[in-house]
């Protein structure tokens, strides 16, 4: 009788969706979104890619500052706009111009999922 050969459990090296780099938990989540969407394989466009999503790690950061402090902060009694709301609206506006000159406004080259049953 022949014995069935043993299967041993292999660590992958770095995944398709992995970012090469550290991020935190929006940075990621968007890393994958997008690398499990679009086929980003250029240098530049993972550099483009891992700036966009660290960008989005450092915005979330900013509006949870800003949620914890408020719109309107005082200062020495005085009512002022909280500066981190100026830097989030640059922060969004980068990922957003960003994601555009990636190209990921346009559909992704993931087939569409089951088509419909037309009747014409």
């Amino acid at each position: 009788m022949r014995k069935k050969p043993s299967l041993t459990v292999v660590e992958p090296a770095l995944t398709a969706n992995a970012p090469p780099r550290k991020l935190g938990e929006f940075g990621t989540n968007l890393w994958r979104s997008v690398t499990s969407a679009y086929d980003i394989s250029d240098v530049g466009g993972i550099e483009m890619l891992l700036q966009v999503c660290s960008a989005a790690d450092r915005v979330e950061a900013l509006a949870e500052r800003i949620r914890h402090d408020g719109e309107v902060i005082y200062v020495k009694g005085v009512p002022r706009v909280n500066p981190c709301l100026k830097e989030e609206l640059a922060g969004r506006a980068f990922v957003c111009r960003t994601l555009v000159r990636l190209g990921l406004n346009v559909e992704s080259v993931k087939p569409p999922g089951r088509p419909g049953n037309y009747s014409y």
